[in-house]
């Protein structure tokens, strides 16, 4: 233990009430609160003439008091301090709210600089509740006359009684704190040294030499992530005894070749990396990404098919129990015919089927299992495990799949996500896995045309959905909500189910939500897809997987509480023929963020361009869910603006790592990132 592990109550002007309040902010140890960066910076360098002052702009100036005044408002029942000041050239007022004895401490003749928002009261510029600090003969002011830190704060805290704890706290630590970076490596980086970056982010001199900390803070925490995945990465590649699954086999072979569609060169090239990955004894970790619709579940599928050819089982983990219905009947239909044996595992399936796929899993009797999050339950065993594919990895948290690593001798493990995550974010979050990508769609397919509505067209698009369901479309339209809620206004689905039906008549309509039994679901889609009842009144439970070639209308109601690639993900449920497609936005951002996401969805159909907009309006963590495990949440690093110092630490890291698996030559760097990463990268070894 460190002092920087000491608690915050011990540093000298904290006390339990403060650190208390601290506490909400998160700051709870001396280490917590030197990291504890501002969230943005005011510069007050220029020290402005009373003259000059300009009514609604925020200015400072040193002045000395000529008179100060109090008096009580009775109506608005707040007292009120007025002090007039000069600066030898011109007069200005001052006025605070509520804070007695004031004007005892700033008498006539005191020097005082002061800075806050200038208003104009009798004629005459007035600072407003300005911050002030009071200055002796010859002094020059230190929080004002700056640039200065402004935190992000609670009830009962304020900037400036941070600022001087902070500045107190760094006096007392900066000179004692070891910098666990290698000097060579700052030298070779052009790095500032830690303890001096800390300082200038909590006191910039400048925002060049600020520009220079951040970078050193930046890369730390990239780096050291960096570090942790390397190290990850490397146990990992490490881990021989997977079973050997060589590319070619004949069942593979024999599906491919019955397969309605010739594969596309990126579908062709990914399931090269990944056979050529399984043929190996070296466990495969591997991430697939590709757009909605781009064809990655045909490359898993024969990914899949290679391991069984290999004499193993195969296991597909998908989100929800509605995707994982759909890839067993069509999986069945399609595989089943060559001889494959296809096992749907559940949390719907009744105690005896259950016990009964179990004996069979276990006897090696089902090639392929196909499940949720029962997949990797503890009763659930395996004859031979040679492939996992996890659908949608980001739903299931970034170290789930590790659970499933005892599946099987030493499972090849195969992630696919249908969210295109940013090349930064990759990194960062899979930084531990290799990738691969597919960016082109299949041929014929037609881009969703998206259009944001408003009341005025509702009326217009009814007609619409008529025209289209007339032509034996499909349509789905889905809300936020099952019921109604007190704290959203959002038309819950019931609600909108009971409209659709009076507007377009029960034979038309249904609903889906995921409240319903595995066999309602099932009754309810097989109507959809059939087309006897063509439009489907849902909750996002169709979000991610469900195909119906013919469905050619989106629908999405309260469009604004959906993140972009939570609205891009329902996109992807339309345009899956070769008819045009259309996706209907019906929303009222109430927010600048909401209007954001709404005009980037409409601007563009590419996931890629769609899941940067989504990271810098929500922040990493949101897309790929790591807001759980810490992992993108940076205190200084953006993965946006951060991208090439991203790849620098990743380059720098890796090589390290190989060159040192121990880093037995960096002891200071191992336990920092032990220190940070052990649990949320579960890193094995010590410190």
């Amino acid at each position: 233990m460190t002092v920087l592990d000491s608690s915050i109550r011990y540093l000298n002007g904290v006390g339990p009430v403060k650190a208390s309040r601290l506490e909400r902010l998160g700051v709870r140890t001396l280490g917590d609160l030197l990291f504890f960066f501002p969230r943005r910076y005011e510069d007050r360098r220029r020290i402005v003439p009373l003259k000059d002052l300009q009514t609604d702009t925020v200015a400072a100036s040193i002045v000395t008091v000529v008179s100060t005044d109090n008096r009580v408002s009775v109506k608005k029942r707040i007292s009120l301090t007025r002090a007039i000041v000069s600066d030898g050239h011109g007069l200005a007022s001052a006025l605070w709210f509520n804070r007695k004895g004031l004007d005892r401490l700033l008498t006539s003749g005191t020097r005082v600089a002061l800075y806050g928002k200038i208003a104009k009261e009798g004629g005459m510029a007035q600072f407003v509740a300005p911050e002030f600090e009071i200055l002796r003969e010859g002094e020059v002011p230190v929080q004002i006359g700056g640039i200065a830190a402004v935190y992000s704060l609670t009830a009962g805290l304020s900037d400036r009684w941070l600022r001087k704890i902070i500045h107190r706290l760094l006096d007392q630590v900066l000179p004692e704190l070891e910098d666990h970076m290698p000097e060579l490596l700052l030298r070779d980086l052009d790095l500032d040294p830690l303890g001096w970056a800390i300082r200038e982010m909590h006191c910039p001199v400048s925002p060049e030499s600020w520009k220079r900390a951040r970078r050193r803070l930046a890369f730390d925490e990239l780096f050291m992530l960096q570090i942790g995945l390397a190290i990850r990465r490397r146990s990992v590649g490490e881990l021989r005894g997977a079973p050997r699954l060589p590319q070619g086999g004949p069942l593979r072979r024999k599906i491919e070749h019955s397969l309605p569609f010739k594969l596309t060169e990126d579908q062709s090239r990914v399931l090269a990396e990944i056979g050529t990955d399984m043929s190996s004894d070296v466990t495969m970790n591997r991430l697939l990404q590709g757009d909605v619709g781009s064809g990655k579940t045909a490359v898993a599928t024969l990914a899949m098919m290679q391991a069984v050819d290999g004499g193993t089982q195969a296991a597909l983990m998908v989100p929800t129990s509605i995707l994982a219905q759909q890839h067993a009947i069509r999986l069945k239909s399609f595989l089943e015919p060559h001889g494959v044996r296809v096992g749907l595992l559940t949390g719907g399936l009744s105690a005896k089927e259950r016990r009964v796929l179990l004996k069979e899993i276990a006897e090696g009797s089902v090639d392929l299992v196909i499940g949720t999050h029962a997949v990797i339950q503890e009763d659930v065993a395996f004859n031979r495990l040679g492939l996992i594919v996890i659908d949608e990895q980001h739903r299931f948290g970034v170290l789930q799949r590790g659970a499933l690593g005892g599946k099987g001798e030493m499972p090849h493990v195969l992630v696919m996500t249908a969210t295109p995550i940013p090349r930064t974010l990759a990194l960062s979050v899979y930084g531990d896995l290799s990738v691969s990508v597919i960016r082109t769609m299949p041929e014929g397919r037609i881009p969703v045309k998206t259009r944001w509505i408003g009341d005025h067209k509702v009326d217009d698009l009814y007609g619409f959905l008529d025209s289209e369901m007339d032509r034996g479309r499909r349509i789905f339209w889905v809300c936020p909500l099952i019921e109604e809620s007190e704290h959203l206004n959002a038309r819950p689905l019931e609600e909108r189910f009971d409209f659709l039906v009076r507007r377009f008549g029960s034979e038309r309509v249904s609903m889906l939500h995921g409240r319903m039994s595995m066999e309602e679901r099932r009754s309810v889609m097989d109507e959809f897809a059939s087309g006897e009842k063509p439009l489907l009144a849902s909750t996002t439970v169709i979000e991610v997987g469900v195909d119906v070639p013919e469905a050619t209308v989106m629908v999405i109601e309260g469009a604004e509480r959906f993140g972009l690639s939570q609205l891009h993900q329902l996109r992807g449920r339309v345009g899956r023929s070769d008819e045009q497609s259309w996706c209907f936005l019906l929303g009222k951002p109430g927010t600048q963020d909401g209007n954001r996401r709404l005009e980037a969805i409409c601007s563009s159909s590419d996931g890629f361009e769609v899941a940067e907009a989504d990271m810098a309006i929500r922040g990493p963590g949101e897309i790929c869910g790591t807001r759980q495990h810490g992992l993108t949440d940076f205190k200084v690093a953006d993965l946006i603006r951060d991208g090439e110092l991203l790849t620098l630490a990743r380059r720098i890291a890796i090589d390290m790592v190989d060159r040192d698996p121990a880093l037995d030559s960096i002891p200071a760097v191992r336990e920092m990132v032990f220190r940070m990463y052990r649990e949320k990268l579960e890193l094995a070894g010590t410190a």
